[in-house]
């Protein structure tokens, strides 16, 4: 099983007394999930899963992919690395039970403590940029159930033109 993860792009800094979940996408963030979204379109399989969070800077983020989703009360920004790994049915020490790759379209930190857990690494060792897609897959290699980082992908690295960097 392949699990692929897709922060946010640049969202609004929320009001004061804002609600969080309505930040909208900034003009950098939008050209960020249309970048991302393009070369997401030529690299995941047909039939990939796509569960995104339902604030509206993840579905905005997650539109620019054009391909169905669904939205999961899972994925909001409060949510932890374990109500993920339950959403998803992928267990650290037994693995994935699903088939298929899943796409997730959520936030930091309980992100970065996903891909953090299932590499082996400390919790708050892994934060994932704005934008960025981090892609794992599970292998069985001498009996041992492995997680392997296949890539990371940063919007500014793939812009031609590098015209948004901060």
């Amino acid at each position: 099983m392949d699990l692929i993860v897709w922060r946010h792009a640049e969202a609004e800094v929320a009001a004061e007394g804002g609600d969080d979940l309505s930040r909208a996408l900034t003009s950098k963030g939008e050209r960020q999930a249309q970048r991302m979204a393009k070369w997401l379109d030529t690299h995941l399989p047909e039939g990939t899963r796509v569960l995104c969070s339902p604030a509206k800077r993840t579905e905005q983020t997650v539109r620019a992919l054009g391909r169905k989703y669904k939205l999961r009360e899972e994925l909001v920004p409060e949510s932890t690395a374990d109500a993920v790994l339950d959403l998803v049915k992928w267990h650290p020490e037994s693995g994935p039970q699903g088939k298929g790759p899943v796409l997730l379209v959520g936030h930091q930190p309980y992100m970065g403590a996903l891909v953090a857990r299932l590499l082996g690494m400390p919790e708050q060792a892994c934060a994932i940029r704005k934008g960025s897609v981090w892609w794992l897959r599970t292998r069985m290699r001498e009996g041992q159930l492995q997680t392997v980082l296949l890539t990371v992908v940063c919007p500014d690295l793939i812009s031609r033109l590098w015209d948004d960097r901060s």
